[in-house]
């Protein structure tokens, strides 16, 4: 018998990183995922790329119920295991005495707990969350992953080309899945409880130094019971000596 044969690149290098983008971003489409890869050099013109996309069944049905979003099966999140590897993010919204809003970006390493920065104001957007990372990255370093919810704040081209020009990954929450950034949402609900729900604040200079009054108690003087009654700074101050003396081993 005779049959055809086809000769043609099956693009197993690009099917496989384009896998790859699709399961660690998961609500990225075809063109943010070839955005990224022209990023990473890869020669692919729009047309081969979306034939790839649509073989590997990466196509994000946005018809059906938020609640049944399944296109992009994520990976198994692998636990934070040493300080400065996984840090978290999200908002909070308060308001003052006289009635308008606030709102206030949380930002905690997933592996000592410690608040590493809240920033307060009236409309916190895309460049203020760039900002917040730009100070800390002169005060701590940066994370190897940013794990947040899929608010525009955090999935647009402000905070993606941030993470791209720092190497840092954004992990985002599925839709629904508050238990995918859990970490975060427990401080938060300790956040409102002790510091939001217990105070009055006049201006927003005044929210500012209550708040980060808090922050300061919660990191040095607040036992946790996840780090078997420490403080987070207590915790990483342990787990930094403890490093120390496996390194002289």
């Amino acid at each position: 018998m005779y049959y055809y044969r086809s000769r043609m690149d099956p693009q197993t290098a690009l099917r496989h990183r384009m896998r790859e983008i699709a399961h660690a971003r998961v609500r990225f489409g075809y063109r943010r995922i070839y955005i990224m890869l022209r990023r990473e050099g890869w020669d692919v013109g729009k047309d081969r790329f979306y034939r790839v996309y649509r073989e590997e069944n990466l196509g994000l049905r946005r018809k059906r119920p938020w609640r049944h979003v399944s296109s992009v099966h994520r990976l198994e999140r692998r636990p934070a295991s040493r300080a400065n590897e996984v840090w978290g993010m999200d908002f909070v919204a308060d308001q003052l005495a006289d009635g308008r809003k606030i709102r206030t970006l949380t930002i905690v390493d997933l592996f000592t707990r410690e608040c590493l920065g809240i920033e307060v104001g009236f409309s916190l957007r895309a460049e203020h969350v760039v900002a917040a990372m730009n100070r800390l990255k002169y005060d701590r370093g940066l994370p190897e992953r940013i794990t947040t919810d899929n608010g525009s704040e955090f999935a647009g081209a402000q905070m993606d080309l941030w993470a791209y020009t720092n190497q840092v990954r954004m992990d985002f929450s599925r839709r629904g899945k508050p238990t995918d950034n859990a970490i975060v949402e427990s401080f938060n609900g300790r956040f409102r409880e002790e510091c939001l729900n217990s105070h009055w604040f006049e201006s927003i200079d005044d929210a500012i130094e209550k708040i980060d009054a808090w922050r300061w108690y919660y990191n040095e003087n607040r036992p946790h019971r996840s780090l078997e009654g420490l403080t987070p700074r207590e915790f990483a101050v342990k787990q930094a000596l403890m490093g120390v003396a496996n390194s002289q081993i």
